[in-house]
């Protein structure tokens, strides 16, 4: 009902307006509130929160201050009807040596393959996964024996993909160190993939249907951990609008 404090647009359009929450009336509110919610999930910016744990060990071995900065972390809270989680998409710099027939044919082996064409339209549901190879589109779905439903991280077509596809056929073991592969994420559009591949930049792109929050959820609640690079979320917060000094 009042003015935001700060108010602008980014450059991606994106407007931000901060107001300061300094009446204790208000913050016994929200605690109130906060305290009715059984669980709160981190969609995005577990690495940070992780190192920020590990800051706040280390500085309590030298000093205990429950009121000290290196006690918090800044967090961004959001209802989940509010977020959105974006496909993240993969794309392989070569085929590990192999022809694009030999290829075909390994793939083949776990998954059956529709050749779609030039053109394609985005996954749209869970287990679809579209390939661009060679100038062609290839609906590729995981057979029966390898989707494991039951399992929360294993049933994830990004942990499918690596475990049938990226790990024993184009020798990427670990994702998060190998330069063969790289990650688009979902907002820049399927032809992104595409172009990326007929410039001559990536040899065959792999696009996957998006994540669902749930699906986040279950991981979470079954203490697991998602395949690297598994969603984009939006909304976020421009980096740097709000610093929080730990001295």
């Amino acid at each position: 009902k009042t003015r935001a404090e700060y108010e602008f647009t980014t450059s991606d359009t994106i407007t931000h307006m901060l107001w300061i929450v300094n009446d204790k009336k208000d913050i016994n509110k929200i605690i109130t509130e906060f305290s009715k919610i059984d669980a709160l999930y981190i969609a995005d910016g577990h690495h940070r929160t992780a190192s920020s744990v590990l800051l706040a060990k280390k500085r309590r071995k030298k000093k205990t201050d429950n009121k000290a900065a290196y006690n918090f972390f800044m967090s961004f809270f959001i209802n989940e009807n509010q977020m959105k989680i974006h496909d993240f998409n993969r794309v392989v710099k070569d085929l590990n040596g192999l022809s694009e027939e030999a290829f075909l044919k390994k793939v083949s082996k776990n998954f059956s393959l529709k050749k779609i064409g030039g053109n394609a339209a985005v996954p749209s549901k869970k287990h679809q996964i579209l390939m661009y190879l060679k100038n062609n589109w290839y609906l590729i779905t995981p057979n029966d024996a390898i989707k494991k439903n039951n399992h929360p991280v294993d049933s994830l077509d990004a942990k499918i993909l690596s475990d049938y596809i990226l790990s024993p056929v184009l020798g990427i073991h670990d994702l998060k160190t190998d330069n063969r592969i790289d990650f688009v994420n979902g907002t820049l559009g399927i032809n992104e993939l595409k172009k990326i591949v007929d410039t001559g930049k990536a040899k065959v792109a792999f696009a996957l249907y998006k994540v669902s929050i749930q699906q986040l959820k279950r991981v979470a609640d079954t203490n697991n951990i998602m395949p690297p690079k598994s969603t984009y979320i939006e909304p976020k917060l421009r980096s740097g609008l709000i610093i929080q000094s730990i001295v």
